[in-house]
């Protein structure tokens, strides 16, 4: 069961950083999916229908795991 307080913080250092959705189950999709310029931050939430979230771009992701940071 998903925890509904899992979340991560996603803050893009460049233009045009696409934060991708995934869902939960035996079929993988993509279900959603934002763009964020430079500077922007977004909050993303795992649910029960959110399994994994894919980052394309430069970014700082944060969690209560720790931050990391992209290279590409």
């Amino acid at each position: 069961m998903a925890s509904n307080d899992d979340f991560i913080v996603i803050k893009a250092k460049e233009n045009g950083v696409n934060v991708i959705g995934l869902t939960r189950g035996s079929d993988t999709r993509f279900h959603h999916s934002e763009k964020l310029d430079k500077g922007e931050v977004m909050i993303a939430q795992f649910t029960e229908h959110t399994s994994a979230v894919k980052i394309r771009g430069k970014a700082i992701i944060q969690t209560k795991h720790g931050e990391v940071e992209t290279d590409s």
